[in-house]
C-alpha cells in the first residue's frame, strides 16, 4: 500500500509541476501586464515596479526564480495590494472550505438517499420524479441557479439579505453548489444499486431470509459505493475550488472571489498561488478517494 501511495504522490507532484509550468507561461503569453490599466503609472514608476517583482527579467529567468521561491514556501506578495499571498489564502480558504464541505455533504447525503429510492422503486412514480428532477438540475449551471436564487429569495421575497455573509445565509450558496453533484450522485447510485441488486450474493442473502433492510444497507449500498467514492473525492475538491462564481454572486468573499479578482486585475503572483493551491487540493482529494476503496471493499488490492 505504501508503495502505491508513494507512486501516486510522485505522479501528483509531476501533475502539479506541469500545471505550474503551463499556467506561468500561458499567463505571460497574454498581451498586457499587471501594471497596464486606464490609470497606469508613469513609465519610470512602472519600470521600478517591474524590477521589484522581477518582471523586467527574461521569462525563463522569471520562471526559475519563481520556482526557487516556491520551493521555500514563498508565494510572494500581491502585485496589486502588496499583501502577503500566503496570509490571503489562509484567510480566504476557510470560507471556501466551509461552503464547499457543506455543499459536498448535502450532495452526498441526499444523492445516496434519492439514488437508493430510485433504484428500489424502479419505474414507479418516485423513480420518475427523481430522475426528472436530477436531469433538470444537471442541465442548469450553478451560476445560473445562483442568480435565480438570488433574484427570487433575496430581491423578490427578501427572505435573505443580499450582502450578508453570516452562517445562516450560506443556505442559498450551498443549494447552488450542491444540486448538480447531488443529481449526479443520485443517478450514479441508482445505476450502481441496480447492478448490485442483480448479483448472486444478493439473491443468496434474500434466500437465506436476511431482512430487506440489512440486504440493502449491508450488501447492496456498500458495494454500490465504489463508483460514488470515485466521484466524491474530485467532486469535493471541485466544489471547493469551483465555487468562485457562486461566491462572487453571493459576495461570500472566499478564495474563489480572490481568484476571479486576480484574473481581472492580471495579478500574476496571486493567479499562480491560487492555481497551485487549488491544483494540490484536487490531486490530494483524488488520492484520498482512491485510498477509501480499501475501507469500503477489503478485497481491493493496491498494486
Amino acid at each position: 500500500m505504501w508503495k502505491y501511495v508513494l507512486k501516486r504522490l510522485l505522479l501528483a507532484a509531476l501533475t502539479v509541476f506541469i500545471i505550474i509550468t503551463f499556467t506561468f507561461f500561458a499567463m505571460n503569453a497574454i498581451p498586457g501586464g499587471p501594471f497596464d490599466s486606464e490609470k497606469a503609472p508613469s513609465p519610470d514608476v512602472k519600470a521600478v515596479l517591474e524590477a521589484r517583482h522581477n518582471l523586467d527579467k527574461p521569462l525563463v529567468e522569471q520562471y526559475v526564480l519563481y520556482l526557487g521561491d516556491l520551493l521555500h514556501g514563498d508565494f510572494g506578495v500581491s502585485l496589486k495590494t502588496g499583501r502577503d499571498i500566503s496570509t490571503t489564502i489562509s484567510e480566504s480558504f476557510g470560507i471556501s472550505a466551509k461552503l464547499g464541505l457543506m455543499a459536498a455533504g448535502v450532495a452526498l447525503f441526499f444523492g445516496l438517499i434519492f439514488g437508493s429510492i430510485a433504484a428500489l422503486m424502479r419505474n414507479k412514480w418516485p423513480d420518475r420524479v427523481i430522475i426528472f428532477s436530477t436531469t433538470l438540475f444537471v442541465s442548469v449551471p450553478s451560476f445560473v441557479l445562483a442568480t435565480l436564487l438570488l433574484l427570487v429569495f433575496c430581491l423578490k421575497l427578501q427572505w435573505f439579505p443580499v450582502w450578508s455573509t453570516t452562517s445562516q445565509n450560506y443556505l442559498l450558496p450551498v443549494i447552488s453548489l450542491a444540486l448538480y453533484p447531488m443529481s449526479y450522485i443520485t443517478r450514479l447510485t441508482k445505476t450502481s444499486m441496480l447492478d448490485v441488486m442483480g448479483q448472486d450474493y444478493i439473491r443468496t442473502a434474500k434466500a437465506k431470509g436476511v431482512s430487506r433492510f440489512f440486504v440493502i444497507a449491508k450488501h447492496a449500498l456498500r458495494n454500490a459505493l465504489i463508483p460514488v467514492i470515485t466521484y466524491v473525492g474530485p467532486m469535493t475538491a471541485y466544489i471547493i475550488t469551483g465555487s468562485m462564481v457562486v461566491e462572487t454572486v453571493f459576495t461570500i468573499g472566499g478564495l474563489g472571489t480572490k481568484f476571479v479578482s486576480s484574473i481581472i486585475n492580471r495579478d500574476y503572483s496571486m493567479i499562480m498561488a491560487t492555481t497551485i493551491f487549488l491544483s494540490v487540493l484536487m490531486v490530494l482529494a483524488t488520492l484520498i478517494s482512491d485510498l477509501l476503496y480499501k475501507a469500503v471493499d477489503p478485497r481491493i488490492k493496491f498494486e
